[in-house]
């Protein structure tokens, strides 16, 4: 006996709009304050973002352990830094894990010594309150193309990593010593071949990369360094 599929959910004109306001830019707003974080909600919403606002950075913690589907999009985290339980600066460090979505730090109490210790740690910005609405939201927009290039970058290297697995041993270390400035006849002396068959190696490597040019091969073997293409 097969069982039923499970119902499938219905997408609303709510979903749609929320998807659209999530692909423009998604804006994680975290303040004690409710009348602050209304206010901020409200101006971010108004300029066509998604906010999903937080009384807490342990509140916001615990939603994000759940894995909770959410629309693709490029996100920030706009934080408070003076909250009880847990202040903006833990916060930072608990978020190391999430790395697409820079950090904006804000506070009205904090000194240049919170200031200087969120941008060692990586904030993208620390506004002191009141924040100017255009400042806030030329900040945030930072902050979101920040997080598109991160993603970008991150499904790149990802896609590099996949076309790296497909190339046999003799080609990685063909195209490890080629991006390293050998020739074709250093090669293969070192390995024992003839040129001809260096040259052939060299040409499936390429293929496989995606690189049309040596240029092109030297480039991608050094973004490729963290995956070890050296044997």
């Amino acid at each position: 006996m097969v069982d039923d599929p499970p119902p499938r959910r219905l997408v609303t004109i709510d979903d749609r709009e929320l998807a659209m306001r999530c692909a423009h830019g998604r804006v994680v707003l975290i303040d004690d304050d409710d009348e602050i974080r209304h206010a901020y909600a409200t101006l971010i919403e108004l300029e066509g973002y998604a906010c999903e606002p937080y009384a807490s950075a342990r509140v916001f913690l615990a939603a994000l352990c759940e894995n909770r589907p959410r629309f693709p999009g490029p996100c920030c985290v706009l934080s408070d830094v003076s909250m009880p339980e847990m202040d903006g600066l833990e916060l930072q460090r608990q978020l190391a894990r999430y790395r697409d979505a820079p950090l904006i730090l804000i506070s009205g109490s904090s000194g240049a010594a919170e200031a200087a210790t969120g941008f060692r740690a990586g904030a993208l910005d620390f506004l002191i309150k009141p924040v100017d609405a255009d400042t806030l939201l030329a900040t945030v927009a930072r902050a979101l193309a920040l997080s598109t290039d991160r993603r970008q970058a991150r499904e790149r290297q990802t896609d590099l990593a996949v076309r790296i697995a497909t190339l046999t041993e003799r080609e990685r270390e063909v195209a490890r010593w080629v991006a390293d400035g050998w020739t074709n006849r250093q090669i293969g002396e070192a390995l024992g071949i003839v040129e001809r068959t260096v040259k052939l190696h060299r040409q499936h490597a390429m293929e496989k990369l995606g690189a049309a040019t040596l240029a092109d091969l030297v480039r991608l073997v050094d973004a490729a360094g963290c995956y070890s293409l050296r044997t």
